[in-house]
């Protein structure tokens, strides 16, 4: 087995396994992964994949199966080093002469066997705190609040540091020296005596394991008023925290079975996920997300659903978490929980299958930060300024080309800017590589369809049909999406009110408008149009009705594309069917005015 660190590891990290393979099989790219005959049993079809990803091959013939050192050891009949040398010299990596570790270096790893021992008895000692020893009655009943039965707290280590200063000094000091007990991050030393006693004192405590297993770290709640309400323990000689993604060790086979993460922030989020029977939950220890847990995460997928606490921090972190994800061309979705819940308390209040139907239906990230966008105030085009701004770092981070177009594109639409302009913005700001968009306000503000301005100058001179126009833009409140919706509302104001015989005066308008709302009104009437006509006027108002029937079947097709369930999908393609329908009549009717 390759270790965390040692050569054989890094060889595995910086070596394609299907060209590897390739060189004994003949592979050939079905879908994400490749395929072949198997080399291990005599087959007619092919039935040996290699995933790219993940870095390892099966064969649904015969069973066999590994990462590339194993491959090489079955087909070359040689041992574990002998392979790692083989696959080191067919992928160019420089072999190091061998050497004996020094006598620090035998200490260290010693250090840390006996650390790593220590936290295996002391995980022990806190889980016999918590169910047998009466103080231990409070925090089990807290638990038991929280819906955790003994079962699942056996099941995730859970246990309880007690009140007094040195009771776990006292456990471990006749077996361990204090030197060892110091580093070990579970005690602290005072200042005046210079005596050690325990860090974690009145909480109930997670233990934090490794991939494979071995407990090298606690998180401890406290119990009633103490601060800080979470405590981890401190980096160590065996503990990174930015190296370690918690429920990991439990997650790896639900992982590669569902090939997608749910990742979550505190440990209580992640037990209460992982027992509503989604074993692929990983938590990040309650800090933010780091580059060093997204690479330990893309071991196993390169898909996931960021599940954080809706609050402004947990807000925060997602922003954080997706920008790093993003930049290591992840598939990330976000899942926004409603009533401002996190996922314990969601599932404890919500239940086991809401939630699981709800993170089904997680949307794309794009989805989630342009509707974070859209809550900001957008209603000036400095606000607008705004929001671009928020998108633009996701924007820049994204390595892909094509995918930073079709955001400009999305983004561009949802926030009702020029395209041409925004995309220019986003050009100017990456050559000059700056992190934000340089705009005047005025450039935002999109172009005014052609069909809105026939609509507004028709309202000041069509004079046979003005009233009918405004009472039926008005009664269908066709103008409240429209950039130009204040314009329409001063003009069906001023038309249904006014005394028989008058007209609308543009001078009087423009009192009721901003500098903005102006200029377009005032441009739109020194603008040349024919004759208004009533059919002009259907024409226009059919442009207008479309514009909701297109936004609608534009958020059904994304819902589509998140894979919802059966049930939910059979609804939503009808209702595809019948907006498509919509939109034909409406376009088949526009056909049928414009030809008379």
């Amino acid at each position: 087995m390759a270790e965390a660190g040692s050569f054989a590891d890094r060889v595995k990290q910086q070596t394609d396994i299907v060209r590897i393979v390739g060189e004994y099989v003949r592979l050939k790219k079905m879908g994400q992964n490749f395929s072949g005959l198997c080399p291990f049993h005599n087959e007619k079809s092919p039935s040996f994949n290699v995933h790219p990803t993940k870095q390892f091959y099966h064969c649904f013939g015969c069973g066999k199966g590994g990462d590339v050192f194993q491959f090489v050891m079955e087909m070359e009949k040689c041992t574990f080093p002998e392979a790692v040398r083989v696959v080191a010299e067919k992928s160019g990596i420089a072999i190091p002469k061998p050497r004996e570790r020094s006598p620090e270096e035998r200490s260290e790893n010693q250090q840390r066997a006996v650390l790593v021992n220590m936290h295996r008895e002391v995980a022990a000692f806190y889980a016999r705190n918590l169910t047998q020893t009466p103080e231990g009655k409070i925090p089990l009943a807290y638990l038991e609040d929280r819906g955790l039965n003994a079962e699942a707290i056996a099941r995730f280590g859970i246990g309880y540091a007690p009140s007094a200063g040195d009771a776990a000094l006292r456990f471990l000091k006749q077996k361990y020296p204090e030197k060892l007990l110091e580093i070990s991050g579970l005690f602290n030393r005072d200042q005046s005596s210079g005596r050690l006693y325990d860090k974690f004192r009145r909480r109930i405590m997670f233990p934090i394991s490794n991939e494979s297993g071995k407990v090298i770290a606690f998180g401890g709640r406290a119990m009633g008023d103490d601060q800080p309400k979470y405590m981890n323990s401190p980096e160590t000689p065996i503990y990174s925290k930015s190296n370690v993604l918690y429920h990991l060790d439990r997650a790896k086979e639900a992982l590669r079975h569902s090939d997608f993460a749910v990742l979550v922030e505190g440990y209580m989020d992640a037990i209460a996920v992982a027992r509503a029977g989604v074993g692929n939950v990983v938590a990040s220890c309650g800090t933010s997300l780091a580059e060093p847990q997204i690479k330990l995460l893309s071991r196993f997928t390169q898909r996931v659903v960021v599940n954080f606490d809706p609050d402004a921090a947990g807000q925060a972190a997602t922003e954080r978490s997706v920008t790093l994800l993003l930049e290591k061309e992840f598939d990330v979705r976000v899942l926004a929980l409603p009533g401002g819940a996190d996922p314990d308390k969601f599932i404890q209040e919500q239940g086991i299958e809401t939630y699981k139907k709800l993170l089904l239906q997680s949307p794309p990230y794009l989805d989630y930060l342009i509707q974070r966008a859209r809550k900001m105030d957008r209603t000036t085009a400095e606000g607008k300024v705004g929001a671009l701004n928020f998108l633009m770092p996701y924007v820049q981070r994204l390595p892909n080309r094509l995918l930073r177009s079709e955001w400009a594109t999305r983004i561009a639409s949802e926030l009702q800017v020029d395209e041409p302009v925004w995309r220019e913005a986003l050009r100017r700001a990456a050559n000059e590589r700056r992190s934000e968009v340089k705009l005047k306000p005025e450039y935002l503000t999109p172009p005014v369809k052609r069909a809105e301005r026939q609509l507004i100058r028709m309202l000041f001179e069509a004079e046979p049909f003005r009233h009918e126009l405004a009472r039926t833009i008005a009664n269908e409140g066709l103008h409240h999406s429209l950039e130009t919706r204040n314009i329409f509302e001063a003009l069906i104001v001023h038309t249904l009110e006014e005394t028989p015989g008058a007209r609308p005066d543009p001078a009087e308008i423009a009192k009721r408008l901003e500098d903005k709302d102006r200029r377009v009104m005032f441009e739109v009437l020194f603008e040349a149009f024919p004759e208004p006509t009533w059919i002009e006027a259907e024409s226009c108002l059919l442009f207008l009705r479309q514009r909701p029937v297109s936004a609608e079947l534009a958020e059904l097709q994304q819902r589509i594309a998140s894979n919802p369930p059966a049930e939910d999908l059979r609804r939503m393609m009808q209702r595809r069917m019948e907006l498509l329908r919509i939109l034909s009549s409406a376009r088949e009717t526009e056909r049928r005015v414009e030809g008379q």
